[in-house]
């Protein structure tokens, strides 16, 4: 499943991978694999910003921040039964998510 594209404030650092595997193994949406003993993005666009991957890298290879931009507010809908908003339309946000 996919969001909104080009949105995640997802970062990955390959030179600071040791391969451990984590971020693919926690990950909800198969946003890592592992190539040649390292992970790589498979899809970006697939992140939800849960953290899980940052959370669990120990080499602090990747960074995301959870809870803010269009995920979140797509999230936020999903749990609410609200519409979908992260304020890119105008100044206000209805989930309190800041503007992708």
């Amino acid at each position: 499943m996919k969001y909104l594209l080009n949105v995640a404030k997802l970062t990955y650092n390959e030179e600071l991978c040791t391969g451990c595997r984590r971020c693919a193994e926690v990950c909800p949406h198969a946003v890592f694999d592992m190539k040649n003993k390292k992970a790589f993005i498979t899809d970006k666009d697939r992140c939800i910003e849960c953290g899980a991957c940052q959370k669990n890298c120990e080499s602090n290879a990747i960074t995301v921040q959870t809870g803010v931009g269009c995920s979140a507010a797509i999230l936020y809908s999903i749990f609410t039964g609200n519409e979908a908003s992260c304020g890119c339309d105008d100044d206000s946000s209805s989930s309190g998510a800041s503007c992708c």
